[in-house]
């Protein structure tokens, strides 16, 4: 059996990040029954960010994966032990949510070595960001920009990284609402109209596609 965990770094459970990252279990499930896909919500757990404890470093008990307990530890266990990994985050100020921060640090801090500065994750697997936003493609650049050296880690360690991403999303479902006049709702709508089935569709791609590659 192999798994795929999936985790997500948003707060609402049933908006866009979350709608995103159910449609990539749907695929990667529709593979067949030797895929287990296990969704883990970050903002319903009780974690800090790296605590700079330094336990992964000491001389004779390095370790690749964090030590420090708290409920953050058992899933970097079972990512340890994963076939696959999804990180799903809706973009906060150029970043991702500090939910998701908090474990991108407790990730990769152990990976990385203080000797040669290489970076060793317990195991190489396939991996997906899917960052959901309301900027447009032109200004996501910047974001990608913010993420570069989290990336970089993350394709050093693992291997293999793909981005499945969904710009310009609704940000609240009735605008008459809010205070959000810098974002016509007709506009917001027409965008969605034309994009959201096919970004879910995207989604649900690279599940199956990361279940295919696993699988083999």
């Amino acid at each position: 059996m192999k798994k795929i965990i999936i985790i997500d770094g948003g707060p609402r459970k049933t908006f866009n990040t979350a709608s995103m990252l159910q449609k990539f279990a749907e695929g990667a499930l529709s593979v067949g029954k030797d895929v287990e896909v296990r969704t883990v919500r970050l903002y319903d757990l009780q974690y800090r960010g790296c605590m700079s404890c330094m336990a992964c470093k000491v001389k004779d008990k390095v370790s690749n994966v964090g030590k420090f307990r708290d409920a953050l530890t058992p899933i970097l266990d079972e990512v340890a032990q994963a076939d696959g990994l999804v990180l799903g985050s809706p973009i906060y100020f150029s970043e991702v949510t500090a939910q998701m921060r908090a474990l991108l640090e407790r990730l990769i801090f152990p990976w990385l070595s203080y000797n040669d500065y290489s970076l060793t994750a317990p195991k190489k697997m396939p991996v997906v960001l899917t960052y959901t936003m309301n900027a447009n493609a032109e200004q996501a650049k910047m974001i990608y920009q913010c993420m570069g050296i989290i990336e970089n880690c993350l394709e050093r360690a693992m291997g293999d990284v793909e981005h499945v991403d969904a710009h310009n999303t609704y940000q609240v479902k009735n605008y008459d609402r809010y205070e959000l006049a810098s974002f016509p709702e007709p506009m917001k709508r027409q965008y969605r109209d034309e994009h959201w089935e096919r970004d879910l569709q995207r989604a649900y791609d690279a599940g199956r596609r990361m279940a295919e590659k696993i699988a083999d």
